[in-house]
């Protein structure tokens, strides 16, 4: 069994999706994210992905009103990145009820926050890796670091990170296929739950990432905005239906 996490990714206060990570290339695919929210809850999603775009560029919490409709709307939990860069917004968020919080930039400028923000927060911390060519990519994908992904994922083995969500961004709203391999390979170096995400296609990257027995889950964005993937369809082959 693996997790399907639908992307709601917010720029502006819409429900948009990027492609390659660019901030000038989004395509707005709904003006009404809790409604987008109560959708993917209504079709049988256990979790919800959201990230915060215009937070993550800023530093700093940008689209809460949205998050927070977002949040006033569904029952399911919720895991959010974008923006969180010290202790006060994660209490933040966490009091307005986001179940995970996923830090990106902050587990490569500054992982001592990030473990000392798992022993606050047990259970509530991922750290999102974010790869392009295999190195690791900060400040809303737009710097690339020094950092190999298996490098930056072993800094945090015994830290008690909840999850890693590993992003291919070459393949990010490309529609081009997951990269479950490097996902799986990633899985195989670190005993964290990792969650792979980036260029879901159809279902048969719902298979893919099923079939490689060690992937926590898989986030999907436009494939399923596109028509491309059958959420219920999806949901199924994840609780190991054909």
């Amino acid at each position: 069994m693996i997790t399907v996490y639908p992307a709601i990714d917010l720029k502006d206060g819409n429900c948009v999706r990027l492609y390659k990570g660019d901030m000038e290339a989004a395509t707005v695919f709904s003006d009404n994210p809790a409604a987008q929210a109560r959708e993917f809850v209504d079709t049988g999603c256990p979790w919800l992905h959201l990230v915060d775009l215009n937070g993550a560029f800023a530093g700093e919490p940008v689209n809460a009103a949205a998050v927070d409709a977002i949040l006033a709307a569904v029952d399911v939990p919720v895991q959010l990145g974008g923006g969180i860069r010290d202790i006060a917004t994660m209490e933040r968020w966490l009091d307005a009820g986001i179940s995970r919080l996923i830090l990106g930039t902050l587990s490569v400028k500054n992982p001592s926050l990030v473990k000392e923000a798992c022993k606050l927060f047990p259970g509530k911390v991922a750290v999102g890796i974010d790869a392009k060519g295999g190195m690791v990519a900060v400040e809303g994908w737009a710097e690339a670091s020094e950092l190999e992904v298996t490098e930056l994922a072993l800094k945090f083995e015994d830290a008690g990170v909840a999850a890693i969500i590993h992003t291919d961004i070459d393949r990010d709203g490309t529609l081009t296929g997951v990269n479950a391999e490097a996902s799986s390979d990633l899985a195989k170096a670190v005993s964290i739950p990792v969650i792979a995400s980036g260029g879901v296609k159809d279902i048969e990257d719902i298979h893919r990432v099923a079939a490689a027995g060690n992937l926590e889950g898989v986030v999907t964005g436009r494939a399923i905005y596109d028509g491309r993937l059958d959420l219920k369809e999806a949901l199924k082959v994840a609780k190991g239906g054909a």
